[in-house]
């Protein structure tokens, strides 16, 4: 996405207005395991959990991680590039701190655009090798 995009007002009185992100499903090889990783490393906690079928959902601000175990015979996969999660402050030597304690190797601290504006993020991959954006708040 180009650096001049402007804000642009959402359409209002629509049947259909997009008001944030309400969750990812994440299909994982081993929920132990992501469940350590979101819940430990990245501190959401754990909301609900189903037996039938098997769903754990995390917590994560305003939205939702949702992870479901691969079927027999079935891998996780990249479907996607990345997701981003909000992070309430960015203190890059903590953050990188914090995941090299749990020997989470972390990429350089960029200013990247989102939805708030820019502001610096960091990419870490999962368990799965989903990338996830820790993106801190929007630069005043």
């Amino acid at each position: 996405m180009p650096d001049d995009v402007k804000f642009m007002s959402q359409a209002v009185n629509t049947p259909v207005t997009v008001t944030g992100l309400d969750h990812v499903v994440l299909r994982v090889a081993s929920l132990e395991r992501s469940i350590e990783f979101y819940g430990k490393v990245l501190g959401c906690p754990i909301e609900r959990e189903l037996e039938t079928p098997r769903l754990v959902q995390l917590r994560a601000g305003t939205s939702m991680i949702d992870l479901v175990p691969c079927g027999p015979g079935e891998q996780p996969g990249r479907n996607m590039d990345h997701y981003a999660v909000r992070i309430a402050k960015m203190n890059p030597d903590a953050v990188t701190a914090h995941l090299a304690s749990h020997g989470i190797a972390a990429g350089p601290v960029l200013r990247r655009y989102g939805a708030e504006g820019y502001g610096s993020s960091i990419y870490i991959t999962d368990p799965d090798g989903n990338t996830v954006e820790l993106k801190g708040p929007a630069e005043p």
